[in-house]
């Protein structure tokens, strides 16, 4: 009798548990949807290319792809998060990014000074945006629609006697084709970068735990210890995984490594400072926040300025990773940097959206690029399929919205 009771204790435990999985999911369906749809992708693909798309070189140079499209994307995110758009950051990127390749190479300047000399030129550009779309009152399309423009003719202007310009500074170069030093070597293994994989993993079940605890404290909602341990587990072993296949290659790349301080760096910033409280409040009602006593103008050039610099950040990436610059450098950036912020799971209604999602995003999207070179999609294809994800994308935000509404 006793073990039967038990047997059904044990049965009902284990429904309420997938109860409770299956209410996280639909509770929090916009979030994890892109890491399902992630990890479909890979998978497809991973058995239409017999596991060559998840060989530690394709994994590698995926990532390194996706370097400069996915700091884009991160900018992008906020800025759509307050309700605008910026287009002008394709060809401000490759503008910045020549303008590097200029000081290196004609001017004699060192990596450490020209580095900060672009982004701080990209950071004064964002705020010319943030100055005619805040103060002056002109609609962020039309705003940056006339930079874009500006950019790009910038970017011929600055190439027309040279055309593409070679850079040839080792120190530069290697910020998008170098990777962390290796230590030693274990059965083919980058040590380093299984050393900073278990670094991170310690470091996120820590963060983990501590941010539990603190709710706990102040009596929040928090899922059961074993959802816990299992999302513990999960995203341990996925970082696991991604650094066992980079480690394999050559290890983890200084392009990954700016890409996630970024990451980091930003989703500090709008989850644990007032700055990125207010940011969200300005997306979610801008008339609303005005009111509260939120400089929504202070915000905006915030945002813009930030979208500028991260523009200077991603043409040098893309720079340093070809080697050069070149006229046609940053040819819909802008347009790819949209796509990875809306797949990540930005609203466009404004107000939603995590810097996160937008990487995930941006590793969607080129997923599917990789993918489609591998099995030998045609290019005309590839559009079209990309087009038609950022429109289920869209969809998929607009029916979740309305769920909620």
């Amino acid at each position: 009798m006793s073990t039967q009771v038990n047997e059904s204790r044990t049965t009902a435990e284990a429904g309420g548990f997938f109860r409770e999985i299956l209410s996280l999911l639909k509770v929090n369906v916009r979030e994890y949807g892109m890491y399902i749809a992630l990890f479909v992708i890979m998978l497809i693909f991973s058995i239409l290319t017999d596991g060559l798309f998840m060989s530690s070189r394709n994994i590698s140079n995926l990532l390194d792809a996706t370097g400069y499209i996915a700091v884009l994307a991160v900018g992008m995110t906020l800025v759509i998060v307050i309700r605008h758009i910026d287009l002008s950051v394709g060809y401000a990127a490759g503008f910045m990014g020549a303008i590097a390749a200029i000081l290196l190479t004609q001017y004699g300047l060192p990596v450490y000074l020209t580095i900060p000399i672009i982004l701080l030129i990209g950071l004064a550009a964002g705020l010319v945006n943030g100055f005619l779309v805040a103060s002056v009152g002109i609609p962020a399309f039309v705003a940056t629609l006339a930079g874009m423009l500006i950019f790009r003719g910038a970017l011929l202007q600055v190439t027309e006697k040279t055309g593409t310009i070679n850079v040839r500074d080792e120190y530069f170069n290697a910020i998008g084709n170098g990777y962390i030093p290796a230590i030693a070597k274990i059965g083919g293994l980058n040590l380093s970068s299984l050393l900073l994989g278990a670094i991170a993993i310690v470091l996120y079940i820590l963060s983990q735990i501590r941010n539990r605890r603190n709710k706990l404290k102040y009596n929040f909602q928090v899922v059961s210890t074993g959802i816990f341990v299992l999302q513990l587990v999960f995203v341990s072993a996925l970082i696991a995984y991604i650094t066992w296949i980079l480690a394999g290659y050559n290890g983890i790349s200084w392009t990954v490594v700016i890409m996630l301080l970024v990451v980091i760096v930003y989703h500090f910033l709008t989850t644990k400072t007032v700055l990125g409280r207010h940011i969200y409040a300005v997306g979610s009602n801008p008339e609303a926040a005005h009111l509260s006593g939120i400089n929504v103008k202070k915000i905006t050039y915030v945002v813009f300025g930030s979208m500028g610099m991260l523009s200077a950040l991603s043409g040098i990436l893309f720079t340093s990773r070809l080697q050069s610059a070149s006229p046609t450098a940053g040819m819909l950036f802008e347009l790819d940097a949209i796509a990875a912020a809306y797949v990540g799971g930005v609203s466009a209604a404004g107000g939603v959206g995590k810097v996160t999602g937008s990487i995930i995003g941006a590793i969607v999207m080129a997923s599917l690029s990789s993918g489609m070179n591998l099995l030998g999609v045609g290019v005309s294809y590839q559009y079209m399929i990309r087009g038609g994800v950022l429109a289920l994308a869209v969809i998929f935000d607009v029916m979740t919205r309305k769920k909620r509404a």
